[in-house]
C-alpha cells in the first residue's frame, strides 16, 4: 500500500482536533507521494536532523498553525530524540495497515491492533468493516472485538455467546455448515471455542459443533450436574432459550431427535416408570414412553383415574405436547369412562328415574366415549392407544350402551304411553320454551342441531358459559317416538296436532306439512315468525341479521353437521368429529343470534343418537324381520305400519301411545338392536327409544349486560426471602378451581433489578388451569436460573415477577411479586 489517498482521511480526522501530527514512516513506503496529501491549511515538515529547529518552529515561531511532521527510519531512543515530549503530547501516527484499521475502528483498549493483525482476511473488505463498525462501542475489548467480528461473519447483530451458539445449531439442525465454516476461515473458530469452553465448561481436543451438541444433551440428562466451579449453570440457562425461544425451538427439537438416536435414549429409559418420567421432557421418546405405558396401565386398570388425570395435566408443558396432547386426552377421558363403568349400577325402579339419572350423571359415559373417540382418532401415525381402544369398546358397547339399553327396555315395555311426569314432552317444547316469550311481548331464537345428542348440549353449555357475558342452562326434554328428524322436527313447531301422513312418509303439524325449511316457515308465520338455514343465516350481515330478528317474533335457525354426517354409510365413523365441527359452529350462531339483539336463544334437536365406533358384532342385529297388514317405512330403528305383528323382538305403540294424532303403529327393535338393511351406516342409528336418541336437549341460553368470566387467582408462596444458589425454586397455588366463569390463567415468572431480568429469557410460561376441587392439587413450582446479569445485583434487594399478557397487545404487566436478597457467594463470569 503505498497510495497516500488511503492516509488522507486518517490525517484528516487527526487534524480536526489537533493542530500538530507526528508521522513516523519507519520504511519511508509514503516519501516519494507526500507533497500529494494536499491537506488545506496544513504545512508538512520532513525530518532530516533538524529537530530542535521543527521544534522551534512548532512552538515559538508558528505557534497556531498546523504542522505534519514526517519522519523516516527509526527516530532516536530517549532524551536523543528531541521531539519525544512533543511526540507524547500530541501522539504519534503510523500508517501500515493494521493501525489505520484500528484506528478507523475507534477502540482504544489493548489489544485491539493485535485483533486487526491477526484476522488481516476479516479486514481485507470494507463491507465487513463497516457492518462491524456499527456493533462496536467505544469501550470494547479485544475479546468483545472478536465476538462482534463473530457476529458480522454469522449475519447478524447479536454478538452474545448464547446468540452467536443458537445461530450455529439453528444451521447445524438444517444440515448445514457455512456459517460455521465462514467463522474458521476468518481465523475466529478458535476464539468460539475457547468461549464455550470457559463460559460453558465444553473442553475437546478437536471440538465441532456435532460433538458439542451430543455433549449438551449428554449434560441436560444428567441435570447438568457438575464439578466445575459454578458448574454449568450457564449452559444450562443458555439451553432453556435454545428450547423455549421461538427462533431455535424447531432447531433443538430436530437436534434432540438426533441425539436422542445417538444416544440410544429409548434404551435408557425401557426399565423407567411413567411415574417417574413426569418431569422429563428432553427427548420426545419420554413422552411416547410415558403415553404407551399410561395406556397401558390404564387398560389393565391399575392406575386411578385421579392419578391419570395428575399426570396428563403435568404433561402439559412438555415442548412435546402439540404432538401428543389429543393422545393425553385419549387417555384421561379413557379413564375417567373405566372408572366410571367398573362402578356404574343400573338399578332404577321407574321410567322417570332412568330418565333423571341419565341426564344428570350417566350421559357422561357418552360424552367421555365421544371425546376418546375424537381424540384418539386426530392422531395420526402407528396408534399406540390399540389396546386401550379395544377395552373402551369392549367396555363401553357391552357394559354401558347394551346393559343400560336393556335395563331401560324394561320400562318401555311397561310405559302405557309415551310420557313422563317429570320430563317434559320434545312435543310441548313451543308451547313450554317460546310461546310465554310471545305473550309477553319479547322475542325468541330458536336454533335446532340435528342430531345434537344431550352430552354434545352439555359441553356446549360449557363452552357457551365460558364466553363473557353469556349463561346457558341445560334440560332435557322426552323426545317423540320414533325418534327420527321428521318427527322430532315437527314437534318443535308450534302445533296442537301432529301425525303422518297415510303413507307415512311426512309429518303433518295441524295437517300441514312440515318437511323443509319452507314448509317449517310457514307454520311459524303463522305466529309471526319465520324460519332459515344456519349456513343463509351465517352468510347475512350484522345488519340484516338484525333486520331478520326485528322482523320476526320468533326465528328458527336449522344447523344439520351431525346428522349429516353419521347418516351416510362412507362418512358415520366421522360422525364424533362432525359433532367437534357442531361445536365450533353452535358457539358462533349464538353469538351472531345474540348481537342480532337476541336476549333468548334456545338450542335443541330434534333427536340423540346411537354410536358405536367399532363395527357392531352379528347380535345386535335383529334376525326377525317385522310384518303386519302394511308395512309403510321400515328403517334400522323403527317400523311404520298397520296391523304390526306383536313380536319379542320389538316394542310396538299406537299412535295414542305415542300422542299421535293417526292410527299408524310404531315398532322399536328393543335396547340398542338395529334391522339389517341395505344402505346407509350401522354404526350411527337414531329413530328408537334408547335414552341417548330421546332424551333431547334443551339449551336455554341468555346474554348479561355485565362481564361474569374471570381469570383465576394464583398467590407465590416463598419459602425463603434470600437467593443463595444460582437458581430459585417458588411455590405457587391457584387459589380456587377453574370453572365455566373463572377461567385459565397464563402467567410469566422472572426475576428483576428494577426492568432488567436476571433470570431466564425467555421467560417460562405456567398456566392455571386446575379444575379440582382439592387444595392439593393446585400447586405449581417454577424454577429460575440466574442469567449473567445477576452477578452485577449482588447483595441488592431483587424482585420475583409473575405477570401477565394485556389483551390484545405484546405487553406484559405485573400480576403479583415478592422481595429476595440476592446473596451468592459465588457469581460466574458470563461474557462473550
Amino acid at each position: 500500500m503505498s497510495e497516500v489517498s488511503a492516509v488522507r482521511p486518517h490525517l484528516e480526522r487527526r487534524f480536526a482536533d489537533q493542530r500538530v501530527v507526528f508521522w513516523h514512516d519507519p520504511h519511508g513506503q509514503y516519501a516519494a507521494d507526500l507533497d500529494g496529501l494536499d491537506l488545506p491549511g496544513v504545512t508538512t515538515l520532513r525530518v532530516a536532523n533538524d529537530e530542535y529547529g521543527i521544534k522551534h518552529k512548532l512552538l515559538h515561531q508558528q505557534p497556531d498553525d498546523k504542522f505534519l511532521v514526517y519522519r523516516t527510519g527509526q527516530p532516536p531512543a530517549g532524551t536523543r530524540n528531541w521531539l519525544l515530549d512533543l511526540e507524547l503530547a500530541y501522539g504519534v501516527f503510523t500508517a501500515d495497515r493494521s493501525s489505520l484499521v484500528s484506528e478507523d475502528l475507534g477502540l482504544s483498549a489493548d489489544g485491539i491492533d493485535e485483533v486487526v493483525q491477526a484476522h488481516e482476511k476479516f479486514f481485507n473488505a470494507s463491507k465487513r468493516v463497516q457492518s462491524l463498525k456499527a456493533l462496536l462501542t467505544p469501550d470494547d475489548d479485544a475479546a468483545r472485538l472478536r465476538a462482534k467480528m463473530s457476529a458480522v461473519v454469522l449475519g447478524q447483530k447479536e454478538h452474545s455467546l448464547l446468540e452467536i451458539t443458537r445461530t450455529l445449531l439453528v444451521e447445524n439442525a438444517k444440515g448445514g455448515r457455512t456459517k460455521y465454516d465462514a467463522l474458521v476461515d476468518y481465523g475466529l473458530g478458535d476464539f468460539y471455542w475457547r468461549g464455550v469452553a470457559s463460559i460453558y465448561g465444553y473442553e475437546a481436543t478437536s471440538p465441532s459443533i456435532d460433538d458439542f451438541i451430543l455433549w449438551i444433551f449428554r449434560k441436560a440428562i444428567d441435570g447438568f450436574r457438575s464439578d466445575r466451579p459454578g458448574g454449568l449453570q450457564n449452559i444450562q440457562l443458555d439451553f432453556a432459550s435454545f428450547r423455549n425461544d421461538r427462533r431455535s425451538q424447531q432447531a433443538l427439537a430436530t437436534l434432540a431427535r438426533r441425539a436422542s438416536a445417538d444416544l440410544n435414549y429409548k434404551a435408557s429409559i425401557e426399565e423407567a416408570g411413567f411415574r417417574e418420567l413426569v418431569p422429563v421432557d428432553l427427548f420426545e421418546e419420554t413422552d411416547r414412553k410415558i403415553i404407551a405405558d399410561l395406556a397401558r396401565a390404564v387398560t389393565e386398570q391399575t392406575v386411578t383415574a385421579r392419578e391419570v388425570a395428575e399426570v396428563v395435566r403435568a404433561r402439559q408443558s412438555s415442548v412435546w405436547i402439540d404432538g401428543y396432547r389429543q393422545l393425553y386426552t385419549a387417555i384421561a377421558a379413557a379413564a375417567e369412562l373405566l372408572s366410571e363403568l367398573s362402578t356404574i349400577d343400573f338399578t332404577f325402579s321407574t321410567f322417570d328415574e332412568a330418565l333423571e339419572r341419565y341426564r344428570s350423571e350417566w350421559f357422561r359415559i357418552d360424552q367421555l366415549y365421544r371425546q376418546f373417540t375424537y381424540a384418539r382418532r386426530t392422531f395420526e401415525g402407528p396408534h399406540p392407544l390399540d389396546p386401550l381402544r379395544e377395552q373402551v369398546e369392549k367396555r363401553y358397547t357391552n357394559k354401558f350402551v347394551y346393559e343400560l339399553g336393556n335395563a331401560w327396555q324394561k320400562q318401555v315395555d311397561e310405559a302405557e304411553s309415551w310420557r313422563s311426569a317429570t320430563v317434559r314432552s320434545q312435543r310441548s317444547f313451543y308451547g313450554d320454551y317460546v310461546e310465554q316469550l310471545v305473550r309477553e311481548d319479547k322475542k325468541a331464537v330458536v336454533i335446532v342441531s340435528d342430531a345434537l345428542r344431550y352430552e354434545v348440549a352439555e359441553e356446549l353449555g360449557s363452552r357457551i358459559r365460558q364466553e363473557d357475558r353469556f349463561d346457558a342452562e341445560l334440560e332435557a326434554v322426552l323426545g317423540v317416538l320414533p325418534s327420527y328428524t321428521q318427527l322430532g322436527m315437527a314437534a318443535l313447531l308450534p302445533h296442537r296436532t301432529l301425525k303422518h301422513s297415510p303413507d307415512g312418509k311426512t309429518v303433518l303439524a295441524d295437517d300441514q306439512p312440515t318437511n323443509g325449511t319452507a314448509f317449517r316457515k310457514k307454520i311459524l308465520e303463522t305466529v309471526g315468525g319465520t324460519a332459515i338455514q344456519a349456513e343463509d343465516f351465517k352468510a347475512l350481515s350484522p345488519e340484516e341479521r338484525r333486520e331478520l330478528f326485528r322482523n320476526n317474533r320468533v326465528l328458527y335457525v336449522y344447523h344439520d353437521v351431525i346428522d349429516a354426517t353419521g347418516d351416510k354409510q362412507g362418512t358415520e365413523r366421522r360422525v364424533f368429529e362432525a359433532a367437534e365441527q357442531a361445536l365450533s359452529e353452535l358457539v358462533d350462531l349464538v353469538k351472531k343470534a345474540a348481537n342480532a339483539n337476541a336476549t333468548n336463544i334456545f338450542v335443541t334437536a330434534d333427536h340423540g343418537f346411537l354410536f358405536q365406533d367399532d363395527e357392531l358384532p352379528q347380535q345386535f342385529f335383529l334376525s326377525e324381520a317385522p310384518h303386519g297388514d302394511k308395512i309403510l317405512v321400515k328403517n334400522k330403528r323403527y317400523v311404520l305400519g298397520h296391523g304390526l305383528k306383536v313380536d319379542f323382538a320389538f316394542t310396538t305403540f299406537s299412535g295414542i301411545q305415542l300422542e299421535l294424532d293417526s292410527d299408524i303403529e310404531v315398532q322399536i327393535p328393543k335396547s340398542i338392536h338395529r334391522l339389517r338393511l341395505p344402505g346407509g351406516g350401522t354404526r350411527f342409528v337414531h329413530g328408537g327409544a334408547t335414552l341417548q336418541e330421546v332424551v333431547v336437549p334443551v339449551l336455554a341460553v341468555n346474554k348479561k349486560r355485565k362481564s361474569d368470566t374471570r381469570l383465576v387467582n394464583v398467590k407465590v408462596l416463598p419459602d425463603a426471602d434470600k437467593i443463595t444458589t444460582g437458581q430459585l425454586v417458588v411455590k405457587l397455588f391457584q387459589s380456587e378451581p377453574v370453572s365455566d366463569k373463572v377461567q385459565a390463567r397464563v402467567l410469566r415468572a422472572g426475576l428483576y433489578v428494577g426492568e432488567t431480568l436476571i433470570s431466564n429469557d425467555p421467560q417460562p410460561e405456567l398456566t392455571f388451569d386446575s379444575a379440582s376441587g382439592e387444595q392439593r392439587d393446585r400447586y405449581q413450582s417454577i424454577q429460575l436460573l440466574l442469567n449473567k446479569d445477576a452477578n452485577d445485583y449482588n447483595n441488592r434487594a431483587v424482585e420475583f415477577r409473575l405477570e401477565e399478557r394485556i389483551p390484545n397487545t405484546n405487553q406484559w404487566r405485573v400480576y403479583e411479586k415478592a422481595i429476595y436478597t440476592l446473596k451468592r457467594s459465588f457469581t460466574s463470569d458470563f461474557d462473550f
